[in-house]
């Protein structure tokens, strides 16, 4: 590096020789020239940054101004006055590639407006569907929570906000009848169910049926009638119909019961003499029969009560007279034939009716089906006329019959010459042997209706089909080859894929090809027998479904992974930093998945289709969501920069000290609140944002502070004053010097400030107890703080080792010695130590001779930590 240096310098000092060789040849006019040159351009420069200023207000002038510009500093001033959109894209497309600063300013703008204009488009589109929601008699709340989901990430103009407010509320009014429709109709649906088993009477049941009827139709008028469950209504009216059957059968049961009561009020009302038992009992049998209820028992006790009452019925003698069996009538002899009844001549007749029918049609085979009837039947004797007439349709069919023989054998001759003309057709196999088939069939039907042909015809015509279907035959044969080929290959198949299941091989993608594979080889099968096809799809299925079923299981897995990287898209927050790389991991890893075992063509088309949908949205709310974060973290700068100059300019009202602290408490809560509840800000400004805050806070704490000493010196000047008082007192009493004026003390107490709560009870509990010994009980009392110093002297020592005071030279034993006792105390197990505050209200209490060593160790701890107290 030293050699390189020094090598170079030679050159370094010719280059620097002839640069100032060059400047020290430039003529003096060509320098006044470049300085005339600088001077006149800093002077347009000024006149254009004043054009600039005095454009504000103006946006087409400034406009006009940046497109003629030649300055940055001046366009970028005028461009602060531009805020439309039309010029704001003129500028920007002017100053894409010349001036970077204002076309980002510009962009921005745009950005910002389209933003504005975007979010007022969603704003009046969730109104708009607000409105139709509104309008349509089928209102769900699954709707409406929707609707609510959208409306929560837009942010409208107070107008579109009261505008959506009023038609939210309108359906949560709606939502709210609907709920009471529904409640309504229930609880109709339940009463409805509850009056079958009531127990009511049928004019109750009637009335309370009526109700619900006109309820009903009330609900059945309601606006909202739409929203009801379909089930509702069938429910209310099944529940209706069981009521009403309810109903139904009290009144007949009503109706029965009325009916035996009127009876046997008659009854009753009759002479009783001339009542008939056996009249009675078959007219109350006769009479509707009563179901089983108390009320029946009555009736039938009052029944069997007129039985009673009735006389017993008279027994003729000739009934007595008879015997007890009696001869049987003679039966009559039974006849050899029994008659025909009138309904089998009938029904001779009418078959010979139809016999004749038939005849008269030509339906040869139908007249024969009727004689073979008339044959089989049985009829009575036939009259002359009648037995003629049965001839005469009998010879008739013989006639017809012996013309339909010959015109058959004329068929069968056709069809004889139709098989042997057959084969020089060339007809197709499957014709073919369509066509012998229907030559048999005709030749069967031609026996049916003219007889048995003869036994050479039919040896002609059976050779003439075999000869003709020979060729179909052996083309069928060929054709069962072809299908026992097949199902060979069809078990080879079986074969392989229960081998490949059996190997439960892990490789998915192999076993997914491998299936993929042998289900096509499968469709490609030519055709099987019927009956073989059945057994082999059984077994090739049982197979492909041992060979499939874990692969199914895995694409189970695989499609929940892919369902889980979409869900993890969804959950992907667009504002967040490291969303892009993580939707980038998602895809990487969504392509690993892909690679290692494809799913179904269309399953896996529909779940890329998704995930992609849903990384597109991703991106989409992402560039949305950015221009709207710069917005809402500028307003949250503004939000803060208000708390600032809030807590800046806060002005403690003047007062009690205990009053302006909870001023000042109050105001810094506030503010933390209302600062913690705003957002981020813009990056840059957050540190500074973040140090003029805690300025503001120390501020004002710093006052608190101020505030709260001058309170706790206030606090232990009065304290001190108090227990000196009270001191004084007790060393008058001591001294015997006290006399007996207590009211002369007790003013001088009553002259002092007042303490807090804690220190006024005890230090006015000594003082009463000091105040009530003044006179004779003075002697007494002074030996009690006699007996007290000791005592006063350790607490004293106690606490000024608690609270770190120095005790003096001549205390320095008896304070290494209550260390060790303040240490094991504060070391046993389940004890709370007192605080200092509650420790020197404890030692303010004792009623006890104080010198004056004693009372400055006692004021100094009152410095340290009775101010302190609150």
């Amino acid at each position: 590096m030293m050699v390189v240096l020094i090598h170079a310098k030679p050159v370094m000092f010719e280059f620097l020789f002839k640069r100032s060789a060059s400047k020290t040849a430039v003529p003096d006019p060509v320098v006044a020239e470049q300085a005339a040159a600088s001077a006149q351009s800093a002077s347009r420069r000024a006149e254009q940054v004043a054009r600039a200023h005095a454009v504000a207000g103006d946006e087409a002038a400034a406009c006009e101004f940046i497109l003629s510009s030649e300055f940055a500093d001046a366009r970028l001033i005028a461009a602060e006055h531009v805020h439309s959109l039309p010029l704001l894209e003129k500028v920007h497309h002017a100053m894409r590639n010349t001036d970077r600063r204002v076309a980002k300013l510009m962009q921005g703008r745009i950005d910002l407006i389209r933003h504005q204009a975007a979010e007022t488009q969603r704003a009046q589109a969730s109104i708009d569907t607000a409105q139709r929601l509104l309008n349509d008699d089928k209102l769900s709340p699954n709707q409406v929570a929707e609707l609510d989901r959208q409306w929560q990430v837009i942010k409208a103009t107070p107008e579109l906000e009261s505008a959506f407010a009023t038609a939210r509320a309108a359906l949560a009014a709606r939502l709210e009848a609907q709920v009471l429709l529904q409640r309504a109709v229930i609880d109709a649906v339940a009463a409805a169910r509850a009056l079958a088993a009531s127990g009511q009477s049928a004019g109750e049941l009637a009335q309370a049926l009526a109700r619900l009827d006109a309820e009903h139709a009330q609900h059945a008028q309601s606006p909202e009638r739409a929203s009801l469950p379909k089930h509702l209504e069938t429910d209310f009216t099944q529940a209706r119909e069981q009521a009403q059957s309810a109903l139904q059968a009290l009144q007949q049961h009503q109706a029965v019961f009325d009916a035996r009561q009127l009876a046997l009020a008659e009854w009753q009302a009759q002479d009783a003499a001339t009542l008939d038992v056996d009249v009675l009992k078959r007219s109350w049998q006769a009479l509707p029969r009563l179901p089983e209820s108390p009320l029946s028992d009555s009736l039938q006790q009052q029944f069997a009560a007129l039985l009673a009452s009735a006389p017993a019925p008279v027994v003729t003698a000739a009934a007595v007279d008879a015997p007890a069996h009696a001869e049987p009538a003679p039966r009559k002899p039974r006849q050899e034939h029994a008659p025909v009844s009138k309904e089998a001549t009938e029904q001779f007749f009418k078959v010979l009716d139809a016999m004749e029918a038939a005849l008269q049609e030509g339906l040869l085979h139908v007249a024969s089906e009727h004689d073979k009837t008339l044959r089989d039947s049985k009829h009575g004797r036939l009259t002359p006329a009648q037995a003629d007439r049965l001839a005469h349709v009998r010879g008739e069919f013989k006639r017809l019959a012996d013309w339909a023989r010959w015109g058959g054998n004329v068929s069968r001759e056709e069809l004889v010459k139709a098989g042997e003309e057959l084969p020089a057709q060339q007809l197709p196999m499957a014709e073919l042997a369509k066509k012998v088939g229907s030559l048999r069939e005709r030749w069967k039907s031609l026996d049916t209706l003219s007889g048995p042909a003869p036994k050479s015809l039919w040896e002609r015509f059976d050779a003439a089909c075999s000869v003709a279907y020979a060729p179909a035959a052996q083309h069928f044969k060929q054709l069962a080859e072809e299908r026992h080929g097949n199902a060979a290959k069809a078990q080879e198949l079986i074969a392989e894929t229960a081998a490949l299941a059996a190997e439960e091989s892990t490789d998915w993608k192999h076993v997914a090809s491998a299936s993929q594979r042998l289900r096509q080889a499968w469709t490609r099968l030519g055709t099987i027998d019927r009956k073989e096809k059945k057994r082999l799809d059984a077994e090739f299925g049982a197979a492909l479904d041992a060979l499939s079923k874990p692969l199914d299981t895995q694409r189970q897995i695989e499609t929940a992974r892919r369902e889980q990287l979409i869900v993890e898209v969804g959950l992907l927050k667009p504002s967040e930093r490291n969303t892009v790389d993580m939707l980038k991991a998602l895809q990487d890893k969504w392509q690993e998945l892909a690679k290692a075992l494809p799913l179904e063509r269309r399953a896996e088309q529909a779940l890329w289709q998704r995930f992609r949908a849903a990384c597109d949205d991703i991106f989409a709310r992402r560039k949305e969501t950015a221009h709207a974060a710069d917005h809402e973290r500028r307003e949250h700068l503004h939000a803060r920069e208000a708390l600032c100059a809030a807590l800046e300019t806060a002005v403690v009202p003047e007062g009690d000290d205990k009053a302006r602290t909870a001023f000042i408490n109050h105001l810094l809560r506030d503010t933390r609140a209302a600062w913690n509840a705003t957002g981020p800000v813009p990056r840059a400004s957050e540190a500074k944002i973040e140090q003029r805050y805690q300025a503001a806070v120390a501020g004002v704490q710093a006052q608190a502070d101020a505030i709260a000493e001058r309170a706790g010196a206030a606090q232990a000047n009065a304290l001190r004053d108090k227990l000196r008082l009270v001191q004084s007192l007790e060393a008058a009493l001591a001294d015997g010097s006290a006399g007996a004026d207590a009211q002369a003390w007790s003013e001088r107490w009553s002259a002092l400030p007042p303490l807090d709560t804690q220190y006024e009870r005890s230090l006015q509990q000594r003082f009463a107890a000091a105040q009530a010994a003044l006179g004779e009980g003075s002697a007494a009392y002074a030996q009690q703080l006699q007996a007290n110093q000791q005592r006063l002297l350790a607490e004293v020592l106690r606490l000024e080792i608690v609270a770190g005071v120095d005790s003096g030279a001549e205390f320095a034993r008896d304070r290494l010695k209550m260390q060790v006792e303040v240490l094991q105390s504060s070391l046993k197990s389940g004890q709370k130590p007192l605080t200092q505050v509650s420790q020197l209200m404890q030692l303010c209490a004792i009623a006890a001779a104080t010198d004056a060593r004693t009372a400055s160790r006692i004021e100094t701890l009152l410095r340290r930590i009775g101010g302190n107290a609150k």
